[in-house]
């Protein structure tokens, strides 16, 4: 496996320079940052990423307005609370999209996250205090115990709240295949824990969040 220094070099000399890759980065928040997340922000976040699963994502987001009102707001106690008459209405709502399984999972995830709360304070201090260097078991315990959040999705959750995260797009993956982490997309545990092993030494080594590393992978192929 090639050190974080190598890597660089092969995308500097892809893209141009390091100015152009250091451009090319993207950065997590802070924990500061993510602690002071109100927790509806999250409900809401893991629900554009449901809703785009699949998905035209420009259609959903001209809609979000809609969702934000349908919704109300993403209020974790209202939408945990949604019964059968609520959705009967949501479904028939034309501001969001009517797709009765992924309504469903906001009061799912409405009440995944109010346990989150009740058992950390609130849900970001949660998704704050998470260890980086067990990144794979925070996508393990969202697919676990939140709804629809496996796979791609809850890594995007995970990247557009702005907690430290590596998305395993296909770019990244063959980086990850030529580097001999891999040699397909992780599924088995095995794999999951040598990609999570690769990540922390490309961060000993180089003191980057998992988010610029993951990009940076991903930019050496592209």
């Amino acid at each position: 496996m090639r050190s974080f220094d190598e890597i660089w070099k092969i995308a500097a000399d892809r893209k141009g320079g390091e100015a152009a890759v250091e451009a090319a980065l993207q950065y997590p928040k802070t924990r500061d940052e993510i602690a002071a997340t109100p927790d509806d922000r999250f409900l809401a976040t893991m629900t554009r990423c449901i809703f785009q699963s699949g998905f035209n994502w420009k259609v959903v987001e001209a809609m979000w307005p809609g969702f934000e009102a349908a919704f109300d707001g993403f209020d974790i106690g209202r939408c945990a609370m949604l019964h059968d008459e609520d959705f009967e209405r949501l479904v028939s709502d034309s501001r969001i999209v009517r797709h009765g399984h992924k309504i469903r999972s906001v009061q799912e995830n409405a009440v995944f996250l109010a346990a989150l709360a009740r058992e950390h304070g609130s849900a970001a201090r949660f998704f704050a205090d998470w260890p980086a260097d067990n990144y794979m078991g925070l996508l393990d315990l969202l697919k676990k115990r939140g709804s629809r959040l496996g796979g791609n999705t809850g890594q995007y959750f995970l990247r557009f709240a702005g907690i430290d995260s590596f998305i395993l797009s296909q770019s990244v993956v063959n980086r990850l295949i030529a580097e001999g982490v891999v040699d397909k997309q992780p599924s088995s545990a095995k794999d999951k824990a040598a990609v999570q092993a690769a990540f922390n030494i490309w961060r000993a080594q180089s003191g980057r969040s998992l988010t610029e590393i993951s990009r940076l992978l991903g930019i050496s192929i592209d």
